[in-house]
């Protein structure tokens, strides 16, 4: 069934009886061309992006739990490509363009809001290292606007501009920034994967991994073994362990990522806001709840949730940017588990092991390197090499140095 206004209208008149689901409900066959661990937004992206650009259909996504239960549905929906770096800049604006075509691309509302991302500096010297971020953004495609106190204070009134610690000084906007559903994503890409033809098995946790020869043979789960011509690894948190079935060690760590969302109010943040003297960003839901998050608990764990010192932490950094939070409830709280590689960037490509491929180590930046991460997961996996935009994110570039360092701390992933 293809989404429409005129689908929408006859189905209204039928009483809303004539809807389909989205994707059926499909059980593992004896063999794939190519399995995909993991159905989150990577994962299901990945799939579709085998289909749709590469004529690859005979594939199947295999998920422990269902559809959108894992970090696509547990973040903060922001999109951007604000990034430095030569590895990462051209990755995330292709991710962004991907974005901005993507509704129209698989026929499903995943309400892409591109309502802008500000990121706000308080010092001459942050000033300085926007500017050469903005420039970086602008020589790779990306948009990018310095603005100064004046404006800022302008379009947001209600921040704390004269704060005796941090006063805002202004702050560098990319105004293709935003936010989308995370949830609609992983429906959206299932959709429109199992439209092409690919099995979506929910419920079939990948409980080893076959190697013979030093080649990956297939998987086994708990529905059995399936055999595949090639696995992708794409299990976020639990690449680690995914990994280790194969006699893979990464160089990664699992980390809680707390997110919070108050109780609804009128329209009041109409971009995304990120606070520069620390890690808070904030922007507000279609329902009127303020969505904020920062920095991860720091300390390894596979647990969906989190500890209250980051709790008082994080809304400590919140009540300098914005006072008037000391008003609101919270109404609920989640944890994500994000898989911390030692640079901070991500890991796609291949593996010492052949016909395995990896895509992990997506820190902060998972969900808004969906959509460009399943369509270079999708051609590294396709054809054997990696794609010049995932080229950079090599897996032995740990053992050569090549490291993509975006925040500049170092080989220590509870600190990025």
């Amino acid at each position: 069934m293809r989404y429409s206004l005129f689908s929408l209208l006859a189905q209204a008149l039928n009483g809303q009886k004539g809807w389909k689901p989205a994707w059926r409900e499909a059980s593992p066959r004896a063999e794939y061309d190519v399995v995909i661990v993991g159905g989150g937004g990577h994962g299901l992206a990945t799939a579709y992006y085998l289909a749709k650009e590469h004529n690859i259909t005979n594939v199947a996504v295999l998920e422990k739990g269902t559809v959108g239960s894992g970090n696509v549905g547990r973040n903060t929906t922001i999109i951007r490509s604000n990034y430095l770096l030569p590895g990462n800049t051209p990755f995330y604006e292709w991710s962004l363009k991907l974005w901005e075509g993507l509704e129209e691309d698989i026929n499903y509302n995943a309400m892409v809001s591109q309502r802008g991302v500000l990121n706000l500096y308080h010092s001459d010297a942050q000033r300085d290292a926007f500017v050469r971020r903005g420039n970086a953004m602008r020589l790779c495609g990306a948009d990018a606007e310095l603005l100064d106190r004046a404006a800022v204070q302008e379009w947001l009134p209600y921040l704390d501009h004269e704060n005796a610690r941090f006063p805002i000084h202004g702050g560098l906007l990319q105004r293709r920034g935003g936010t989308v559903r995370h949830d609609a994503v992983a429906w959206g890409y299932a959709r429109a994967a199992d439209q092409r033809g690919v099995d979506i098995c929910q419920h079939c946790e990948v409980t080893g991994i076959r190697v013979e020869s030093g080649r990956a043979i297939g998987v086994e789960t708990s529905k059995g073994f399936v055999r595949a011509k090639k696995v992708g690894l794409a299990a976020a948190g639990n690449s680690s362990r995914v990994a280790a079935m194969a006699g893979l060690r990464l160089p990664i760590e699992s980390h809680v990522l707390q997110a919070f969302v108050s109780e609804g109010i009128k329209p009041l943040i109409d971009t995304v806001v990120t606070f520069g003297a620390g890690h808070f960003y904030i922007s507000q839901s279609d329902k009127g709840g303020l969505v904020f998050g920062g920095d991860i608990d720091g300390y390894n764990s596979y647990a969906q949730r989190g500890g209250l010192p980051l709790v008082e932490h994080l809304f400590e950094e919140g009540m300098a940017l914005m006072p008037m939070l000391g008003r609101l409830r919270m109404v609920r709280n989640w944890g994500g588990v994000m898989d911390m590689s030692m640079d901070g960037s991500p890991i796609i490509g291949t593996t010492p092991v052949d016909s395995l491929y990896l895509n992990a180590g997506w820190c902060y930046g998972g969900f808004k390197a969906a959509p460009a991460s399943g369509w270079c997961f999708a051609h590294t996996i396709a054809t054997g090499e990696p794609h010049a935009l995932n080229a950079a994110f090599r897996l032995d570039r740990f053992a050569t140095g090549r490291l993509i360092d975006e925040k500049g701390q170092g080989a220590a992933p509870n600190l990025h």
